[in-house]
């Protein structure tokens, strides 16, 4: 079933879409960022699966040091010391 572009907006990004992706046509166009995004959407994990992650480095990583001087580690790195 064929796919028409009636919105002259959706048109012009679709040439543009052409243009900077060298695509052969606008149905190519069209295709390659239809299939880019639905790649995206698939592989893009949950917010919480993500935190999950995030927390589970930060545990490996352990506790901070309570005798870290931040100050003294600050002024080290603007040679201030």
């Amino acid at each position: 079933m064929p796919l028409y572009i009636r919105d002259d907006s959706v048109d012009a990004l679709a040439e543009q879409v052409k243009k900077v992706t060298g695509a052969s046509s606008k149905t190519d166009a069209v295709r390659a960022a239809l299939q880019a995004q639905l790649e995206a959407a698939k592989s893009k994990k949950p917010l919480l699966e993500r935190i999950h992650e995030l927390q589970g480095k930060a545990d490996e990583i352990g506790d901070a040091d309570p005798a870290f001087d931040m100050k003294k580690f600050s002024d080290a790195m603007w040679d201030e010391a």
